[in-house]
C-alpha cells in the first residue's frame, strides 16, 4: 500500500481542477498546469479533494499511485505559491547579472555565459553572487537550476563554482611538501 498515494489532495479556495478523461489540468492564481495520468490510476474527486487509487493490483499500478498523486500535489501548490530555488557563486570574480530577461554570469571562462530564461521561469539576483529561479512548475525550476549549475559545480579543492544555496561542498585536503 502506497503511503503518499492513499492520501488525498486538499485543493485550495481559488483554485479549480479539471478532470477530462485521465487529464488533470490545474488553474490558479498563478497559472495553468495539466498532466495525464497513467491508465492504471483511478482519480476521482469528492468536494474539494482529489483522490487516486489503482485500478488493479500490478506491480506497475501500484508504482505509479504515490507517484501521480505526488504530480498532482506539485501542481497544485505550484499554481498557488510557486516554486523557488536558490544558486550561490562561490569564486573570486564570480558574480551574475540580468541582461533584459536572461541571466548573465561570470564564472571564470574567458567568456560570459548568457542563459535565456525557459518559458514559465523567472530569474532574479538580488546580489551579484545570487540567483533565484522561480516557476510553477516544480520540475522546470529544478531543471533549470540544474543546469545552471553544471556550467560550474562546486570543485572539491577551493570550493569554488556554482552551488545550491545550503549545499555542502566535501572539500579535499591539497597537494603537501
Amino acid at each position: 500500500m502506497s503511503r503518499i498515494g492513499k492520501q488525498p489532495i486538499a485543493v485550495p479556495a481559488g483554485v479549480t481542477v479539471a478532470l477530462e478523461g485521465q487529464t488533470v489540468s490545474v488553474k490558479g492564481p498563478k497559472g495553468e498546469l495539466s498532466w495525464t495520468v497513467s491508465e492504471e490510476i483511478a482519480v476521482t474527486r469528492e468536494g474539494d479533494t482529489l483522490s487516486f487509487a489503482p485500478r488493479d493490483d500490478g506491480a506497475r499500478g501500484r508504482a505509479m499511485w504515490g507517484l501521480s498523486r505526488t504530480l498532482v500535489n506539485n501542481m497544485v501548490v505550484g499554481v498557488t505559491a510557486g516554486y523557488e530555488k536558490t544558486l550561490e557563486l562561490v569564486g573570486v570574480g564570480y558574480r551574475a547579472a540580468m541582461k533584459g530577461q536572461s541571466l548573465a554570469m561570470q564564472l571564470g571562462f574567458s567568456h560570459e555565459v548568457n542563459i535565456a530564461a525557459p518559458a514559465g521561469i523567472t530569474f532574479a539576483v538580488p546580489r551579484p553572487v545570487e540567483v533565484k529561479i522561480a516557476g510553477i512548475d516544480k520540475q522546470l525550476v529544478g531543471e533549470t537550476a540544474a543546469r545552471i549549475r553544471k556550467i560550474r559545480p562546486p570543485e572539491p579543492y577551493k570550493g569554488k563554482g556554482v552551488r545550491y544555496a545550503g549545499e555542502k561542498v566535501r572539500r579535499k585536503e591539497g597537494k603537501k611538501k
